[in-house]
């Protein structure tokens, strides 16, 4: 078979492990540690939905794992076109992984555009399958290939399968009343139930989803199951598969609970509804669609049981106007977008600081400028998130590094605005968003008790003895003013964009009154407690790689990929931005180097330059694609002998 399965494979971390056969029957079954798999298409093949699929049933078997889907701007690309290539890559393995993979060990590619858009990420020797039906003269010539690279031996280097799917999904339906077009539209299927065969998935999960997603149209439903099994008999019975494959499940990866696949979207829905249970208050959203963003709108709409309320509005001040409306009155109150929508929130979010009321503004980040890259992932708004306001306007910055991870970081962000009454960013990205790996559902006694306490009455006295309520008095700890819901007894004050008079809130042009009123606003989020950085250095190294966010998981495995090959390398990874860690400062110090990988254009590195002194160096990237592991080590181990 092929030499990146056939030979010792190397883990994430940088070992090697090499296979073991068993036979079954006729045909052999090989155990791997780990396997990388890529289905490609045209965007309207069902490539993502098959890698999800495949996902869920790895999941459920137990394997750990994390994906990498990557699918065309536009709604319905040109057909047969490189534009319109929709791919879905997984990875999984019988022990612990960080990142989607570098490169393939398996390529499903569903027509010419599929091959060529990803024949140049796989490795020699890797395993292409292709479904010949879609390789016509006209369907190659669109993509550029003058021969058929099936047959003029420009794939001779790999392990190639040529399958025609399509003829064998409308000849699995036959039986059904369907027409040619409808049966082919199952081939998706039939290429999971292949795959699903090769690598023992489980197929009991698939099936009842197909069920369920296709109740209306019991027909559908059964055709798709009927490929999904005849793609699963004919690895069984084909000769052309001789071989397949198990991963064992990830035992030890894991410490014991409860585990589910998570996409990082999701995980943070989740976290906001986890926020607003622990803190006894209604959630609201106002958000207005944009991509990578809207499926949190989608997934929080399907909550009104636990309080959750949507509000879809018109443009995006509209939904952050609502937001902090329903901050002022009284609710754990968010708006959603990605950087094009921050761009138009920014007034509000000014509003937000001056009003000192908490609201969480997520930002999954996306390619840019402008409209810029909708359906690919960025770093780049790091600055505007930190800066992008008129006049001195501090919000405190969180970051998520997994797509777990986006629950826990939702539940910091909510006790950061709820405890210094201050809007909070959340900065995921793309990458984030749509990738997933599986999650341990906490235990409810497990999350952080976020209950917040109203202003219930007077709190001053003015000289007379006479007892007042003043909205801007502050805690003397974490300098945060009270928060009255609207309609409390004795409790009214005024609120608005214009500077507030210390303490009392009335309106004031003093400029005294408004120094004061900066550098406290900015003290209190230079005030904000957060845990200090921890650094994984085990052997002392000179060399320090600091990341923040989705670098997470390309800079670990890279860093476990040079201490297995013996190099020495400290690795921290930032979860606050604003304000950084109180040791940040020493930390950096004591390394000779400290190298930061983003993807932008230096944002964090220029940061830490200007606030420590530090001659941080910048590797940057900004195709729109995560970093790969194997870049990295190389970039990493350059610097250590640098």
């Amino acid at each position: 078979m092929t030499s990146q399965v056939s030979s010792p494979a190397e883990q994430a971390d940088g070992t090697v492990v090499g296979e073991q056969r068993q036979p079954a029957g006729a045909k052999d079954v090989r155990r791997l540690n780990r396997v990388i798999i890529r289905f490609a298409g045209d965007s309207g093949d069902g490539m993502q939905l098959t890698g999800d699929r495949f996902t869920s049933e790895t999941a459920s078997f137990g394997n750990d794992l994390s994906t990498l889907p990557n699918f065309p701007a536009e709604i319905r690309a040109p057909a047969g076109t490189l534009p319109g290539v929709s791919s879905f890559q997984l990875h999984f393995a019988d022990h612990d992984i960080l990142t989607p993979g570098d490169a393939p060990n398996v390529l499903v590619a569903m027509n010419p555009a599929a091959l060529k858009a990803n024949i140049g990420d796989m490795p020699r020797g890797a395993e292409i399958i292709v479904n010949t039906d879609e390789f016509t003269k006209r369907a190659m010539q669109k993509v550029g290939y003058d021969t058929s690279p099936l047959e003029d031996g420009s794939l001779d280097g790999y392990h190639l399968h040529p399958v025609p799917l399509t003829t064998l999904t409308v000849e699995a339906l036959k039986e059904f009343d369907l027409t040619r077009k409808e049966a082919e539209r199952s081939k998706n299927m039939f290429a999971l139930g292949l795959l699903s065969w090769m690598y023992h998935r489980p197929t009991e999960g698939t099936e009842k989803f197909l069920k369920s997603k296709f109740a209306k149209k019991p027909d559908i439903a059964a055709a798709n199951i009927a490929a999904y099994r005849a793609g699963w008999n004919f690895g069984e019975t084909t000769e052309d598969f001789a071989v397949s494959y198990e991963v064992a499940p990830a035992a030890k990866a894991f410490p014991p609970g409860t585990y589910r696949n998570i996409s990082g979207n999701l995980a943070l829905a989740y976290g906001l509804i986890a926020a607003s249970r622990q803190a006894d208050l209604p959630l609201f959203l106002g958000s207005y669609p944009i991509t990578p963003a809207s499926d949190i709108l989608h997934e929080l709409s399907r909550h009104k049981n636990f309080g959750v309320r949507t509000f879809q509005a018109e443009d995006e001040i509209a939904g952050i106007g609502a937001a902090l409306g329903a901050a002022f009155g009284g609710s754990l109150a968010v708006t959603t977008t990605s950087g094009p929508g921050v761009a138009l929130k920014s007034e509000t979010i000014g509003l937000a600081v001056s009003l000192e009321l908490p609201l969480l503004v997520v930002d999954i980040q996306r390619g840019g400028p402008s409209t810029g890259l909708p359906t690919k992932t960025e770093q780049a708004d790091l600055l505007q998130a930190m800066y992008g306001r008129n006049g001195e306007a501090p919000v405190p910055v969180v970051a998520p590094r997994t797509p777990a991870d986006c629950f826990d970081a939702a539940l910091e962000a909510a006790r950061i605005a709820l405890t210094y009454r201050t809007p909070v960013f959340l900065l995921s990205d793309g990458y984030l968003a749509n990738g997933s790996e599986p999650w341990r559902i906490p235990e409810t006694g497990e999350l952080p008790d976020l209950t917040v306490q109203f202003a219930q009455g007077p709190n001053h006295t003015l000289d007379d003895g006479t007892e007042v309520f003043w909205p801007y008095k502050r805690d003397p700890h974490t300098l945060a003013r009270p928060w009255a819901v609207p309609g409390t007894p004795g409790l009214e004050h005024r609120i608005g964009g214009i500077e507030k008079q210390d303490g009392t809130g009335n309106i004031s042009y003093d400029p005294a009154n408004h120094d004061f009123m900066v550098r406290t606003r900015q003290a209190k989020i230079d005030g904000i407690t957060v845990p200090d950085i921890e650094v994984d250095d085990p052997d002392r190294a000179k060399t320090l790689v600091l990341g923040w966010g989705s670098t997470y998981g390309p800079i670990t495995a890279a860093v476990r990929r040079l201490r297995a090959a013996g190099e020495a390398i400290a690795q921290a990874h930032l979860r606050h931005l604003n304000p950084f860690p109180h040791n940040l400062g020493d930390v950096l110090k004591k390394y000779d180097k400290v190298v930061v990988p983003e993807m932008n254009l230096g944002q964090l590195a220029t940061l830490v330059r200007a606030k420590y002194l530090v001659d941080a160096e910048s590797y940057n990237q900004v195709n729109g694609m995560p970093f790969k592991a194997e870049q990295l080590a190389t970039v990493l181990k350059e610097a250590i002998d640098g």
